[in-house]
């Protein structure tokens, strides 16, 4: 596995990817993108989120209802006084964002997921 390192990254990447960063809300490349195909770890290029999970929340990042399976770590994150679940890369183990309990039917779950965490494979 190759994982990219801080060169091979822009500042805001590295920041979100390994400083456990969030981009600012509605300015993500994949927060309206609508393509078929499969999210992918920036990082390593672990599939992450088939794009027929991908829904508008309207919370300003993209979000999913369920991840590929064994794909995502999951860590308690009590930053910024806030109880959440944040969600890692299970390869790599880069930052893509936090998991809530607010989600559709069938699972309630709501990847709140960073774009630049993210590549997009549309042959997937």
């Amino acid at each position: 596995m190759t994982v990219k390192d801080k060169n091979q990254l822009t500042p805001e990447q590295y920041r979100v990817c390994w400083q456990r960063g969030t981009e600012p809300p509605f300015t993500g490349a994949f927060l309206h993108h609508n393509e078929l195909g499969q999210y992918t770890c920036l990082c390593c290029g672990n599939p992450l989120f088939e794009s027929d999970t991908k829904f508008d929340a309207g919370c300003g990042w993209p979000s999913f209802s369920q991840s590929i399976e064994g794909s995502i770590r999951y860590l308690e994150d009590n930053s910024h006084g806030m109880h959440r679940t944040e969600v890692r890369c299970a390869q790599c183990d880069s930052h893509l964002g936090h998991v809530f309990p607010d989600g559709p039917a069938p699972t309630g779950d709501r990847y709140c997921i960073n774009s630049v965490a993210l590549e997009f494979d549309p042959k997937a």
